[in-house]
């Protein structure tokens, strides 16, 4: 399975009114494209809520998560708005990048070198320093501890909780994350915001393949690759992170990855 990253409405999320960035370059460009589970069914074979349903369910869900983790004493969090118009933003990291990034992270925080390359398809959380990271209770990370989703609330902090769906996720914010990347960028790179946005567009995968002129797609002359630098690969997943977060502060929405 691969990964995305989404910010964006539950509503929107949900009433499934997004394409991930595969199905919008497919578009784009004629091809067919559908979403398979891990069951080997399409993806929106699910029964249908109609998007006024879905908003009803998930605002329910939303004000009740925010009434259980509303401090005592302290103003309750305040909504934030669920619709199935608001814009959102989606981009694919995959879990080889996503892995590279917190490589990086564990790395520079015990103050080891950067392995120069990473497999692909490689089980990241089995990686020494990664699972010492993950398992450090004085250095919480969530994104070392199975966050998925990332509420739009300004404290950081982190907790587990039911999803609308029922399954139970780990759950974090959006100022936690924050906070998260800020600090990796300023152990790893101190690269300033510009540089950051752009890592998306100029780091990351090597090409395995290209499309002709005709709209083949051809590995001819082009090797596949086994191996990749962590280095791109970790600020490419970054970068994708980053802007979530910009775009989930400006919108006010959560962030979610979706595999």
């Amino acid at each position: 399975m691969g990964l995305d990253i989404y910010a964006g409405t539950l509503t929107r999320y949900y009433s499934h009114n997004w394409k991930t960035i595969v199905q919008q370059w497919a578009e784009e460009n004629g091809y067919a494209f559908n979403r398979i589970t891990p069951d080997g069914e399409a993806a929106d074979n699910d029964e249908e809520l109609s998007p006024a349903e879905v908003q009803s369910a998930v605002e329910n869900w939303r004000d009740q998560i925010l009434s259980a983790i509303s401090q005592p004493g302290q103003p309750p969090y305040a909504p934030w708005p669920e619709d199935n118009e608001k814009p959102y933003y989606t981009d694919k990291p995959d879990w080889d990048a996503f892995g590279a990034m917190l490589l990086v992270a564990a790395c520079h925080t015990y103050e080891e070198p950067v392995p120069p390359t990473v497999e692909k398809d490689w089980d990241f959380m089995e990686n020494p320093m990664i699972a010492r990271l993950a398992g450090d209770n004085e250095r919480v990370w969530s994104l070392f501890r199975g966050a998925t989703w990332w509420l739009p609330l300004a404290d950081a902090f982190f907790f587990q909780a039911p999803l609308p769906t029922d399954n139970t996720a780990a759950i974090a914010t959006v100022g936690g994350l924050r906070k998260e990347l800020e600090k990796l960028n300023q152990l790893a790179w101190q690269a300033d915001e510009d540089t950051i946005l752009a890592w998306a567009d100029t780091e990351g995968y090597p090409i395995d393949g290209a499309i002709d002129a005709d709209g083949h797609y051809s590995k001819a002359e082009i090797p596949e690759h086994t191996q990749y630098d962590t280095q791109s690969l970790a600020k490419f997943a970054f970068s994708m992170f980053w802007r979530a977060m910009r775009f989930a502060e400006e919108q006010r929405v959560p962030i979610l990855l979706d595999y």
